[in-house]
């Protein structure tokens, strides 16, 4: 069976909601992707249609992403679409869905800071879904920076040079 494959950008239109489940912790949350094309008559871009889709991260991407995005953010989602159906007395209903294998910032639209976790040892899963927003923690304290640089030290420019550059293209 194949799978349909998508890359979503857009900007976050709810906050992230995490829970742990028997099947492993979820982090869910709701984009919108708002088409933006040329219009010849009004000589400007304008806006086209909007397309929403939810998207759930499982595991690691879960808390990473529940400690990092936030309502309003713009990001690139890529993972497997499918489609989420349901029955109730209105009739049926579907809803696309997006099973992130990845979640990032948009950097077209600002900058981020990034800081990479440590993997922990994995714990096994509680046996009923607990809501994690009152904690928001998924890793132990403290995070460890990719560099640290003492800004009273005389050789804090010295080192300041010494890292690398940002890409330009």
């Amino acid at each position: 069976m194949s799978t349909t494959e998508i890359t979503v950008v857009g900007n976050v239109v709810t906050s992230p909601s995490r829970v742990r489940t028997q099947s492993g912790t979820v982090t869910n949350f709701r984009v919108a992707s708002t088409e933006r094309r040329w219009d010849s008559t009004a000589q400007g871009f304008v806006d086209g249609a909007t397309f929403f889709v939810d998207v759930e991260c499982w595991n690691e991407l879960s808390g990473n992403v529940s400690h990092s995005v936030s309502k309003g953010d713009p990001v690139i989602v890529r993972g497997t679409l499918r489609t989420d159906e349901w029955e109730n007395d209105t009739g049926r209903h579907s809803r696309p869905r997006v099973r992130a294998r990845t979640v990032g910032f948009d950097l077209s639209k600002g900058t981020a800071e990034f800081r990479k976790t440590r993997r922990t040892a994995a714990a096994p899963p509680p046996a009923e879904p607990v809501d994690e927003a009152a904690d928001g923690r998924d890793y132990p304290e403290p995070v460890q920076p990719l560099y640290e640089v003492d800004p009273d030290s005389s050789a804090a420019g010295a080192a300041l040079d010494a890292l690398p550059e940002p890409a330009l293209h």
